[in-house]
């Protein structure tokens, strides 16, 4: 009897077509950067001016800018040198120890310890300041109309009109009633605090053809006088204001498109220095 042969049937299956994966790596790649940029629009948003000032020169190289910083960490740092980083110009080592030692002449201890004294005072300040409008429950959606920044002058507080959202009402000396609270929210650590106020009012330019709210010098120096009547009725001394005056639309913060709301604002200046001493206290 012949032995049948044993037949294996062998099923040969064809491979799906390669689709790829670089679309997924690419889509990664584009979720990590939607997720940096919304973080750097948030620390953008959460800093003040002087912090990025720190931050810049954190990660500036040493051979580009001559300032420090550094009062408190990164994002508080402070530089004392508010010129910002420069090229370097090509010189000899011997010109170059020469001037680093005329300014170490010129800058007496005196004077840098004045001078740390009063960014101390400042950061001390703004603490305060932001500490009062965290009190405020509904403080989040004026977060964007409120700008605390220290500059040369001392600390800014402005409250800052943003498209949508104004603090005062339009061609109006009369504030909003959130810009009222606002302000009583802050006279507390205002009148707690040593510095001399200076109130100032802003606007913008009228955009060709269209009419303006109110004369701009009357309207900028009505609100400021509005700002300072709101403090003084909420507690600040009258000697704690050293000046109160309008600009109209002189001074915008973005030259390059004076029209824009964010160019209207009241500015509060702590002013650095003590206020002065009353008439009768030496008697």
């Amino acid at each position: 009897m012949a032995v049948q042969p044993i037949i294996i049937k062998k099923v040969k299956k064809a491979a799906h077509a390669h689709h790829g994966g670089a679309w997924k790596i690419a889509y990664a790649d584009f979720v990590t950067a939607m997720m940096a940029f919304f973080l750097l629009m948030w620390l953008i948003s959460m800093t003040t001016q002087e912090q990025k000032i720190g931050l810049a020169e954190y990660f500036a190289p040493a051979a580009l800018s001559p300032a420090t910083s550094g009062a408190g960490g990164m994002l508080y740092g402070t530089s004392l040198d508010t010129s910002g980083n420069k090229p370097s110009k090509p010189r000899d080592a011997a010109t170059g120890s020469a001037e680093r030692e005329d300014r170490a002449r010129s800058t007496s201890p005196d004077r840098a310890s004045d001078l740390a004294a009063s960014v101390e005072a400042n950061y001390s300040a703004i603490a305060s300041l932001r500490q009062a409008l965290q009190k405020m429950p509904d403080i989040a959606e004026l977060s964007r109309n409120i700008v605390i920044e220290q500059t040369k002058e001392g600390v800014n507080v402005s409250l800052v009109d943003q498209d949508g959202r104004s603090m005062f009402r339009e061609g109006s000396v009369d504030p909003y009633e959130r810009t009222r609270r606002v302000l009583e929210a802050l006279a507390p650590a205002l009148r707690q605090l040593p510095n001399r106020l200076s109130i100032t009012g802003h606007t913008a330019v009228a955009r060709p053809g269209s009419a303006r709210a109110g004369e701009p010098w009357n309207l900028t120096a009505g609100r400021a006088l509005a700002v300072r009547e709101i403090l003084a009725g909420a507690g600040v001394p009258n000697d704690n204001f050293a000046s109160v005056v309008g600009r109209a639309d002189t001074e915008p913060v973005f030259p390059d498109n004076p029209y824009i709301a964010s160019n209207r604002r009241v500015t509060i200046v702590l002013l650095n220095g003590s206020p002065p001493v009353p008439p009768n206290f030496l008697r």
